[in-house]
């Protein structure tokens, strides 16, 4: 699903990423931690196609063999929003939009008929326990609400790959743990792959795969 060899990146003289090599199987539920400044949101970043690696002749990067830093912008805007969805710590809904109508707004960038996106983000509100919210705007749900929204939307384009940044970091207990459990649920059902950056070591843990991340490099894979 990825494969990343010697990835770099630099912000102007700050070396942020170290020559990171990484190989994600498609199915895989993967955990990437460390300490804040390791570079985990940066690798998950880059590794999301929202930016670029420091160019380094021997780098090289393709999930589901297509080779990223080869597309253009228009072309890597087409298969980021066909191939990943994002789920972020602050769930990024809109707020003038419902929920429903959040849902669907991956959709409408691909391009899917108002019928057909609204039919698929119905199935995923109802799968997540929120039939009952289509028409509520994000201000008038809870926060483990507002987080299904934003994983209902990351689903709504049917990705094979999802990547989360801190999912669960603004959730209380309770939620998050209803959250990293339909993580694998989701894995079970559409059999996507996942790569969840986190603090929280009880969802690390549940990972097939945990990477540590330290000073720009992953030091250890469990």
């Amino acid at each position: 699903m990825i494969q990343a060899k010697n990835i770099h990146k630099y912000y102007e003289d700050l070396h942020v990423l170290k020559g990171v090599n990484l190989h994600i199987k498609k199915g895989e539920i993967v955990s990437i931690v460390g300490a804040s400044g390791a570079g985990k949101t940066t690798l998950l970043q880059i590794l999301g196609t929202l930016d670029k690696a420091s160019k380094k002749e021997d780098t090289s990067f393709k999930i589901k063999g297509t080779d990223i830093p080869s597309l253009n912008d228009k072309a890597l805007a087409k298969f980021r929003n066909e191939n990943i969805g994002f789920i972020f710590q602050f769930h990024q809904l809109l707020p003038e939009f419902t929920a429903l109508e959040n849902v669907c707004i991956p959709a409408y960038i691909k391009g899917t008929k108002p019928a057909e996106a609204e039919k698929r983000a119905k199935e995923l509100l109802d799968f997540l326990g929120l039939s009952h919210r289509y028409k509520h705007k994000p201000n008038a749900l809870s926060g483990g609400e507002q987080q299904r929204v934003a994983v209902a939307r990351a689903l709504v384009n049917n990705p094979d790959l999802i990547f989360a940044d801190e999912p669960s970091g603004n959730l209380d207990s309770t939620s998050a743990e209803n959250l990293h459990n339909l993580f694998f649920k989701l894995r079970d059902q559409f059999g996507q792959t996942f790569v969840i950056v986190t603090h929280n070591e009880e969802l690390a843990n549940m990972a097939d795969r945990k990477l540590t991340m330290v000073d720009g490099k992953i030091v250890d894979s469990l």
